[in-house]
């Protein structure tokens, strides 16, 4: 048995081998090749996983089998030792020799997906290319146990890499290959920073692919806002008494002692309605969102989240961004696409320029709030902080928020991080749903 184990040991090492040795240098090691070919069929796999060209999409369309082997591969497992106290010595040695098979495998399919991900070589890269890899990302994400969408850190990473090494303006002139492009962060960051050097059918094409995006990135902050409801039931505001207001179930129980057992009947002698009058008076929404170059993801996510808070009745939204100089966004604020082909990603970070345009809009700081995204390395970091205080002071609620993404976390000020703490009002990361929450919370 102790010969087995070794011998499926053995395997799984020549494998990971190939991978760095692919990894690290680009190049066939033609020992290793001819080793790993001999694995991967020893334990019924395609010789195509050894194909860094061929995609996962690919091969899962050639062998629909592994499909179901792919999601949760790399998700951490418990250890599934087989028990053998007492059990017979062959057996238990049947059952050693199939797990390490299925552990082969399994590193033969790691493998696959690893290399197709980091791999990524140099040079220029197209739009299916790029697209490819794209897909085989989803995978990868499936493979970790993560759904597969947006994606944050490393992924993201060699994702813009990839984007910033495409001839972008090239591919975006030829209506084929941009129909190849799949929208993400990355790519929506390169059309936004280079949108000015675009005419005609490139710049056409760019904005399809922006509003695709913004579409996309919509829907699924609509789901996380839909029961917002705006406004508080005005208790001093009589019922009105028609039949929608009607409340069954307590008229019911107030006209209990009215029950003839011998008609087996009701009588109803009053009934009762709901109060469902709200005050009217519209809650403001500031936000203010820094469209430096470090900033972009929290940028569109924004964007795209305040529109949303725009179509709800009863909240006035206003919409400032700000680098060096800022920009009031507020006749824009229901469309998101036009928002965003009006902002000029990059330069540093003034927010007092932005303060210098958002505070007039503070009327009736009780019924404001303002949310504040950046990471708050600011050239004049006293005079903003000041100008936070005073907002916090006059009765509005600040949210002060480094990051709006879709996971991870942004790098934020530590000044800043830790005075906003202190005053009570402490800088949010994290996910967008973080800052859903508390604009649900302030608004109902």
């Amino acid at each position: 048995m102790t010969h087995s184990v070794n011998h499926h040991e053995n395997r799984r090492q020549v494998l990971y081998w190939r991978l760095l040795a692919r990894l690290f240098d680009g190049q066939e090691q033609a020992a290793l090749e001819r080793a790993s070919t001999a694995v991967v069929d020893d334990v019924g796999l395609p010789a195509a996983l050894l194909d860094p060209s061929v995609s996962v999409d690919t091969v899962v369309q050639r062998f629909p089998e592994l499909a179901d082997e792919l999601p949760g591969l790399l998700a951490p497992k418990p250890g599934d030792e087989p028990d053998d106290d007492g059990a017979d010595e062959v057996a238990a040695g049947d059952v050693a020799d199939q797990v390490g098979a299925d552990e082969v495998r399994r590193a033969a399919l790691a493998s696959k997906l690893l290399l197709n991900i980091f791999a990524t070589g140099s040079g220029d890269v197209s739009a299916t290319q790029l697209a490819t890899w794209q897909a085989d990302a989803g995978w990868y994400q499936q493979a970790c146990g993560v759904t597969p969408g947006r994606r944050d850190g490393v992924l993201g990473a060699i994702e813009g890499d990839l984007v910033r090494r495409m001839r972008l303006r090239e591919v975006l002139a030829d209506p084929a290959l941009a129909r190849q492009l799949t929208p993400s962060m990355s790519l929506i960051e390169q059309l936004l920073r280079d949108k000015s050097n675009l005419s005609g059918v490139a710049l056409a094409n760019a904005k399809a692919l922006i509003r695709r995006f913004v579409d996309e990135v919509a829907e699924v902050l609509k789901t996380q806002v839909q029961q917002t409801s705006v406004g508080t039931i005005d208790r001093s505001i009589p019922p009105k008494r028609v039949f929608r207001n009607l409340d069954l179930d307590r008229t019911i129980w107030k006209n209990l002692p009215n029950w003839s057992p011998t008609d087996e009947r009701l009588y109803v002698d009053r009934l009762f309605y709901k109060q469902t009058a709200k005050r009217t008076t519209p809650a403001r929404l500031i936000v203010v969102v820094d469209q430096s170059g470090s900033m972009v993801d929290a940028m569109v996510n924004c964007t795209i989240l305040a529109s949303i808070f725009a179509g709800l009745p009863k909240v006035d939204v206003h919409l400032v961004a700000y680098d060096t100089r800022a920009l009031d966004l507020t006749p824009w604020v229901h469309d998101p696409f036009e928002v965003l082909l009006r902002t000029q990603l990059g330069g540093g970070t003034d927010g007092s320029a932005a303060l210098e345009l958002a505070r007039p809009k503070i009327v009736d700081p009780r019924n404001t709030v303002m949310v504040w995204i950046s990471d708050f390395y600011e050239w004049k970091s006293q005079e903003v902080f000041d100008g936070l205080q005073a907002v916090h002071r006059s009765g509005a609620k600040l949210i002060p928020v480094g990051s709006v993404s879709s996971g991870g976390q942004q790098s934020v000020n530590p000044w800043f991080r830790q005075r906003l703490k202190d005053q009570g009002t402490p800088v949010l990361s994290g996910h967008v749903r973080k800052l859903v929450a508390e604009l649900k919370n302030f608004l109902t």
